[in-house]
């Protein structure tokens, strides 16, 4: 297998091939190569998610070895909730 592109390039050339897929300009042979590349492309983006996923876990472990989680949206500043979306 060749070097592995970053998860940025890897997105890009699945965007770009469900573009060519979609245009209907080419042929069947072409098409399926092109769906082959793109399930290729697909399988390196998840398999990056997975492992950015597995790295954060790590980061989060606590002293006592236990795994803590939290979503990674932005959490609500506690003071935040007291004053109410208009800011009183």
């Amino acid at each position: 297998m060749g070097k592995r592109q970053s998860f940025e390039k890897s997105l890009e050339s699945l965007e770009q091939i469900v573009e060519e897929l979609e245009s209907g300009e080419l042929t069947l042979d072409e098409a399926l190569a092109r769906y082959e590349a793109g399930v290729a492309a697909h399988k390196q983006c998840t398999e990056i998610l997975a492992a950015a996923e597995k790295r954060i876990e790590l980061l989060l472990k606590t002293d006592e070895g236990e795994l803590t989680t939290r979503p990674l949206e932005a959490e609500t500043p506690p003071d935040a909730e007291e004053k109410g979306e208009d800011g009183t």
